[in-house]
C-alpha cells in the first residue's frame, strides 16, 4: 500500500476531523474521565491494531491517549493508517457514550 500524496492526506483528514498531520504521521489525543478509562480504550485499539497487523505510537498520560500512525513500511501515510484512525474514533465514541 503506497504513501498517500499531501493531497491525498488532506483529503482523507476530512473524513477523520479530529487528526492532524504531523510530519509522516497522523495523530490524535482522546480524553476520558480518568486513567483506567484511558487504559481500557488503549486495550480495545491494541486488539484492533493486532487484527490490522499495524501497530500505532500510543502515548498514556492520566486521563489522555495520544495515538499516531504511520506506515513504516511505506514510509509515510496510507489508507491503512486512515482505516486505523476511523476505527479508533468509534471505538473512543462506543467508550465516552456517543
Amino acid at each position: 500500500m503506497p504513501a498517500l500524496t499531501a493531497k491525498q492526506v488532506s483529503l482523507q483528514l476530512k473524513a477523520v476531523p479530529c487528526w492532524s498531520k504531523r510530519a509522516h504521521t497522523i495523530h490524535r489525543t482522546f480524553k476520558f474521565e480518568g486513567f483506567l478509562e484511558a487504559i481500557a480504550f488503549v486495550n480495545r485499539i491494541a486488539r484492533k491494531a493486532q487484527k490490522l497487523n499495524h501497530h500505532p505510537d500510543i502515548d498514556v498520560r492520566f486521563d489522555k491517549v495520544t495515538l499516531k500512525l504511520t506506515t513504516h513500511d511505506e514510509g509515510g501515510i496510507t489508507a491503512k493508517d486512515f482505516s486505523l484512525a476511523g476505527q479508533c474514533d468509534e471505538a473512543f465514541a462506543k467508550c465516552s457514550g456517543l
